[in-house]
């Protein structure tokens, strides 16, 4: 059994000890006794102890591609509240992207991949994992856990070259060393070949270059400051002297003496989550992604089993029939093209922004399409929610019958109901005959619910929990959307590729793209239900 189990960190950027930079990450595999949703929809915990410290080496990849290795876990600590890791990045073009969508905060995820080898479940039917083979770690972009986090990421000073021509001052880490003397850079694994860097005699420029200024973001730390402080001399050195005319001057005489304060980053008006998907799950492509389809099979025909009539009789026999259904791919992409004086007059703290607002959008979009194959393949229930004031009664007979209809098709219950904005609304507003809260705030606040149909807090969208069912609210659903499922019943497939970018020396850009690969299947539409709205 092989299970991929993505975690959420937060990333912070510092200097190795010792003033020699290491292409690493450090954080938190798994954290453990935390259950999560795997790719398989199959939901999962480790306990203590389950991920071996020793053997071989588990390898890193991106976004569990086999074909993109970048590095190697170097370095495992098992602790009580889970297993902490310590990855090293080769030095090569696909662990240079890595390292820079790392320290980017872009890819700010990671995941494990293991083959289960001891396991049980418990009431809740959660696999809970005592014992596995730890294969691999991937770095991704969308998290399950919030519970894990990276504590360090590390760049080597190779990596800093951003084109012909770049030249960096790297004399600050060995202060007043000979040109001739090498500085080895730390391995970042067993297999890696070691790297030599020359020091460079510490020269006095007047500006930075473009590319000087980005390839010494990347490296930050001590190449940083000097070459921040070298754009603020200069821009000093090189400022207009103005002379003040006789008489009164007011602010209106000197517009260009007065500075523009810029306040903070940008402000957040969209928040970059996906409801659908993660209440769904998302699921690894099938072979590594290398096809346009691939054959999801399902029931058309079970067999049977029946009472014999009488001894030597004939049995039930009925012929299995098993659908090869062909599930279709959907490149999801956008792209961005900056001036290179864009780049060049602005912080690069700019085009950060851009950049997690690009992939920001892809997870917008993706979870968009999960939302509309929710509403496409959803069978209808024949029951119709009536929004009365102060009369529940209609939902309540609406929600029983898709579930009903489940439970007389599949034998199995619904788990999740999703919901568009107004039916969120509708659902909170809901009132008994004494003007009750049927789904009252039970938390804190301690307000009873007698009457409950289930628990709400207004803070958050999706705590509603009306008749046990998992609420998710969805802006990407179409107005008046309800739909009961059992969300197994509900695939979504996804591989994400990343970022691209490319010079355009003909209009003096540079372009971005992020893109990735979804697909998206409804195994059953007798286990998803949508309710008419009147």
């Amino acid at each position: 059994m092989e299970l991929k189990l993505a975690q959420g960190f937060a990333v912070e950027v510092e200097a190795a000890a010792g003033d020699k930079p290491r292409r690493t990450i450090t954080g938190i595999a798994v954290p453990y006794n935390v259950a999560a949703t795997v790719t398989d929809g199959t939901t999962v915990k480790f306990t203590a102890g389950s991920l071996p410290t020793d053997g071989k080496a588990p390898k890193l990849f991106m976004y569990h591609d086999s074909t993109q290795p970048v590095g190697l876990v170097t370095g495992r600590t098992d602790t009580a509240d889970g297993m902490l890791f310590t990855a090293s990045i080769v030095e090569t073009q696909a662990g240079d992207e890595a390292l820079t969508l790392a320290k980017a905060g872009v890819l700010d995820s990671v995941s494990v991949g293991v083959n289960a080898q001891e396991f049980y479940r418990d009431d809740d039917g959660t696999l809970v994992i005592t014992a596995a083979e730890w294969v691999e770690l991937s770095l991704v972009p969308v998290p399950a856990f919030s519970g894990a986090t990276i504590t360090d990421v590390a760049a080597a000073s190779g990596e800093a070259d951003t084109g012909p021509g770049a030249e960096l001052d790297l004399s600050e880490s060995v202060e007043e060393e000979p040109v001739s003397e090498e500085i080895a850079v730390e391995a970042a694994g067993p297999e890696q070949i070691v790297p030599t860097v020359f020091a460079q005699p510490k020269r006095k420029f007047d500006l930075p270059t473009a590319g000087e200024y980005l390839a010494a973001m990347h490296i930050g730390g001590e190449t940083f400051r000097n070459v921040q402080q070298a754009v603020t001399d200069f821009t000093v050195a090189n400022k207009t002297a103005f002379q003040a005319a006789a008489g009164d001057v007011a602010t209106t005489d000197t517009p260009g003496l007065l500075p523009v304060p810029v306040l903070g980053p940008v402000f957040d008006d969209l928040n970059y989550i996906r409801p659908v998907v993660a209440a769904v799950g998302a699921r690894a492509m099938p072979d590594g992604g290398n096809s346009k389809t691939f054959i999801r099979p399902t029931w058309t025909t079970h067999t049977s089993v029946a009472a014999q009539a009488a001894e030597l009789g004939a049995v039930s026999a009925t012929t299995p029939v098993i659908a090869s259904n062909v599930v279709s791919k959907s490149t999801v992409a956008g792209q961005v093209t900056l001036s290179v004086q864009d780049v060049d007059f602005t912080s690069p703290g700019a085009m950060e922004i851009i950049l997690r607002d690009l992939a920001g959008q892809y997870l917008l979009k993706t979870d968009d399409i999960a939302a509309d194959a929710i509403t496409a393949g959803a069978s209808a229930s024949g029951s119709t929610w009536t929004v009365t004031a102060n009369d529940p009664s209609t939902l309540i007979a609406a929600l029983y019958d898709a579930a009903t209809d489940i439970l007389t098709a599949t034998n199995f219950l619904p788990d999740h109901i999703f919901v568009s904005a107004n039916v969120w609304k509708s659902l909170g507003s809901q009132l008994d005959a004494d003007k009750r809260p049927v789904f009252p705030y039970t938390g804190a606040a301690g307000l009873m619910g007698v009457n409950g149909a289930g628990a709400a807090n207004i803070t958050v969208a999706n705590t509603f929990n009306p008749f046990g069912l998992n609420l998710v609210a969805d802006k990407n659903f179409a107005t008046d959307t309800m739909v009961v499922a059992r969300a197994t019943a509900i695939e979504f497939y996804e591989q994400v590729r990343g970022i691209l970018s490319v010079e355009v020396p003909g209009t003096l850009g540079r372009t971005f793209s992020y893109y990735g690969y979804v697909a998206t299947f409804i195994a059953d539409s007798d286990q998803v239900k949508s309710i008419a709205i009147a």
